[in-house]
């Protein structure tokens, strides 16, 4: 039997670390920028070419038609121009208000707080050390169902924490803003502080019931070391089969403003996190791509 492993406390990234990995983001926009406009001269240049070497309209205008051109030229006439949306995700402004609209695509991090009538059942799934057993009922059964999976592939996955009560995630809040009241903060500092390691109440993932904190035999603890496990790259291969995205990744934390947590997956429906997946984007700026998206219609 591995031992309970405590939850983990989430670090929000000092300003100075956001201005540092936005930075180094923005390094490789440009880079990446500079490539497509290399690209993009190549293509003209081509095109060029191509067009001094194809006859000038008049001159092809002059030659006969043959006979079938005429309802040919007709035909493609009536058919309509191209309507698909021209935004990155390939989506119209409605499909983007109910993908807003889905449950289970809610957003909650420390701007952003659960809605107030944001209501689930909850079903368990935690392992025997879980400090957190339970999920929403159907991200639930989507982690047994994964597990099942990854135990055929001789992989083994346990769910360590997983919903808590805003009634609890307060305790845990005043907690630590305790803390920092007892090191001699005035109240206002003292809560500041305190959300920088603990969400507040109704501000945190874990209180919507879709945010699982993972773990295996080999790396008990919630911490990095879980990305060097078979685990862990058996869930970047396999999660969103199953509905489920890395919540923070490496990459993103100027985006997410939460340190790279291997550990961290979310639920949000095996749709959903293909088109998150395919679209490279983390959930903060999927999210706020398909508000742009919606406000556009």
């Amino acid at each position: 039997m591995n031992p309970s492993t405590p939850h983990p406390q989430r670090r929000r990234l000092t300003r100075a670390e956001l201005r540092r990995r936005r930075r180094r983001r923005a390094i490789r926009r440009v880079a990446g920028l500079t490539l497509m406009l290399c690209v993009a001269a190549g293509g003209v240049s081509f095109l060029l070419t191509r067009r001094a070497a194809i006859p000038s309209a008049s001159a092809a205008s002059a030659a006969p038609l043959p006979a079938q051109s005429a309802p040919q030229e007709a035909a493609a006439s009536s058919v309509p121009e191209n309507t698909a949306p021209s935004n990155a995700l390939g989506l119209t402004a409605d499909e983007a208000r109910a993908l807003l609209a889905d449950p289970l695509m809610v957003l909650v991090n420390h701007t952003n707080k659960m809605p107030d009538d944001y209501t689930f059942d909850t079903k368990e799934c935690g392992s025997a050390t879980a400090v957190n057993k339970t999920l929403q009922t159907a991200a639930c059964d989507a982690f047994l169902a994964m597990q099942k999976a990854a135990a055929a592939d001789g992989v083994t996955v346990w769910m360590q924490s997983g919903y808590r009560s805003v009634k609890y995630q307060t305790s845990l809040y005043e907690k630590k803003t305790q803390y920092y009241l007892n090191k001699g903060y005035d109240n206002a500092a003292a809560k500041e502080k305190a959300a920088a390691v603990v969400n507040p109440p109704g501000y945190s993932e874990h209180n919507c019931g879709l945010a699982a904190d993972l773990n295996s035999p080999e790396h008990t603890g919630l911490d990095e070391g879980f990305e060097n496990t078979a685990a862990f790259r058996w869930l970047c291969a396999h999660a969103g089969d199953y509905g489920f995205i890395l919540r923070y990744p490496k990459d993103a934390e100027d985006k997410t403003e939460i340190i790279y947590e291997p550990w961290h997956w979310r639920y949000v429906g095996v749709e959903n996190a293909a088109r998150i997946n395919a679209s490279g984007l983390c959930f903060e700026e999927y999210i706020q791509t398909l508000r742009d998206i919606a406000a556009e219609g």
